[in-house]
């Protein structure tokens, strides 16, 4: 591909939240794990893991989890902040109409955390450890791109959802998500019933800094 049509790909990609009720062929779902998997991460450790959600009353559980946490904590923002709360709380629930879900996690490596003496300071070991989490978590994040990207491509709807995340706690425990490991997104999967239109972009020249 050109850098031309990499920019093209890159342009058309959109999040879709809507889609048709046909099911994802497990051969495109696999498809999608090994573009993924095709990522760079940290000392190639490969952080990742994908669990993929094709039960319906999977999804349907996730998605009653999420809608739980929200009324929590709709509950408890000012009153005249409620609605405008729950109206972005909606956009939390919206992988529960796609056929499948995919939801990386990850899990950082503890190399350096472990090779470092009793004698290191805590500031130095807080950064050992906070370096170790964002390596994993940078590290599925670009497989996560290299999903959605992968995705478009092949016709198919996808997004990245962090919002489900307020129901973390119930999301490891009907997923069986390992203590040591960290949810990194909810990618809902199907066969696109919208056709998003683009939105705004930050000019990157007013988001760049050169040092020079």
């Amino acid at each position: 591909m050109s850098a031309d049509g990499l920019m093209n790909l890159l342009a058309a990609r959109r999040s879709v939240r809507r889609f048709k009720p046909d099911p994802v062929a497990e051969a495109d779902l696999s498809r999608l794990i090994e573009a993924a998997t095709l990522a760079p991460s940290a000392s190639n450790k490969q952080p990742w893991r994908f669990l993929v959600v094709t039960s319906r009353s999977t999804i349907d559980a996730m998605a009653d989890a999420v809608r739980s946490a929200v009324e929590r904590i709709a509950l408890a923002v000012p009153k005249d902040s409620e609605a405008a709360f729950r109206a972005y709380g909606d956009y939390f629930t919206r992988f529960s109409g796609a056929p499948a879900v995919i939801v990386p996690i990850c899990r950082g490596p503890t190399i350096l955390s472990h090779l470092a003496s009793g004698d290191l300071g805590e500031g130095d070991r807080a950064r050992i450890a906070a370096m170790e989490s964002q390596s994993a978590l940078i590290g599925a994040s670009l497989a996560l791109e290299n999903l959605l990207l992968m995705a478009h491509a092949m016709g198919l709807g996808a997004s990245g959802m962090t919002g489900p995340l307020v129901a973390d706690d119930r999301l490891r425990t009907l997923l069986e998500v390992p203590a040591s490991w960290t949810i990194v997104a909810l990618v809902p999967i199907g066969h696109p019933d919208e056709d998003p239109t683009p939105k705004d972009r930050k000019p990157a020249e007013k988001v760049t800094r050169w040092i020079r």
